[in-house]
């Protein structure tokens, strides 16, 4: 009878130990069939790469495209479209996150989120900017990859001096309306003061402001055009290479993207490589981890390019030991 007894016990521990075993395989199979879903607004254009780097970022961790992920989009065509409308259409598609691009988008993506998670990209001094409490901590539903362009605005001028030692005015074009172009002025006039190079300012606010400070700038008058980061000019990106390109001035730009449009060099963020390690934090944040409980991060290094081709055009010899340091170039 005990032995009854002890073999009905023994039966049942291995019955509840089998019970668990499959329900526990049949948790993590469901975990890791469970697709998310996250919500990326982007200005397109030249900021693409960061969806390509968020991508690839992703996959590399694990989190396969169509597997355990799945991506829904709304580019606005480099603010064609209006960047609340189309956060507002990805938060009616209940995503479990939202990835932003850009300052503009971030802070359209938080007016209407609620209490969806934000991971932002290419954001311009988020603590200043208010659109969190400390880089240790947002304390509220937002993280991500802050934006180095403003700050590497003095950097880029002692670059460009270094290519063209001989720069003593630079036509510097600020887009008045957007904050990213106000900070980097900043930085840029510092640096000018530093190397002794007068800035002849010009305020735009649109395309045929734009042209007509083309058209008002003679031959000779400037003997560089140093870009001051703005959406507007980006859209516009080809007036100033252009104009820097018959007139035969160094352009310097601060990404990649702008120096495959024909500007002589940049200095300043990776889009792909900050899509990269923003897919980081968004598997945090899928983990379950609060935005708030991880730390605003910076981009982890700027890169050097130059157009090859271009200094050729403009009749500009780089320096030996300034190629050495490039990271890539533009032929």
């Amino acid at each position: 009878m005990k032995r009854s007894r002890s073999i009905k016990r023994a039966l049942s521990t291995l019955l509840l130990s089998i019970a668990l075993t499959l329900l526990l395989v049949c948790s993590s199979w469901a975990q890791s069939t469970d697709v998310r879903r996250i919500g990326v607004l982007i200005p397109g254009g030249d900021f693409a790469p960061v969806l390509e780097g968020l991508r690839q970022g992703l996959a590399q961790l694990g989190y396969e495209e169509g597997k355990r992920v799945t991506f829904i989009v709304e580019d606005t065509k480099m603010e064609a479209l209006d960047p609340v409308k189309a956060a507002m259409r990805l938060i009616a598609a209940k995503p479990d996150l939202l990835v932003t691009v850009a300052t503009s988008h971030a802070a359209a993506a938080k007016q209407v989120a609620g209490s969806v998670p934000i991971v932002f990209t290419v954001l311009t001094d988020p603590v200043q900017s208010g659109f969190v409490a400390s880089y240790a901590s947002s304390k509220n539903n937002l993280t991500g990859v802050s934006s180095s362009v403003a700050p590497l605005s003095g950097k880029r001028l002692e670059v460009l001096k270094e290519i063209a030692p001989g720069i003593k005015r630079g036509l510097a074009v600020v887009a008045i309306k957007e904050s990213i172009a106000q900070k980097s002025f900043q930085f840029l006039a510092e640096s000018a003061n530093k190397f002794g190079v007068q800035l002849i300012r010009r305020d735009v606010t649109t395309k045929e402001e734009l042209e007509t400070i083309i058209l008002d700038t003679p031959k000779g008058s400037v003997d560089a055009i140093i870009h001051v980061p703005a959406i507007l000019l980006r859209n516009h990106i080809t007036l100033l290479v252009e104009k820097a390109k018959k007139d035969k001035l160094p352009f310097g730009v601060h990404t990649e993207e702008l120096v495959k449009k024909g500007a002589l060099v940049s200095y300043g963020e990776d889009n792909r490589l900050i899509g990269i390690q923003a897919a980081r934090l968004v598997v945090k944040v899928l983990k379950g981890v609060p935005p708030s409980e991880i730390p605003i991060e910076s981009p982890e290094r700027p890169v050097l390019v130059i157009n090859r081709t271009t200094a050729k055009t403009i009749g500009v010899k780089i320096p030996n030991e300034f190629l050495e340091r490039v990271d890539r170039i533009v032929e």
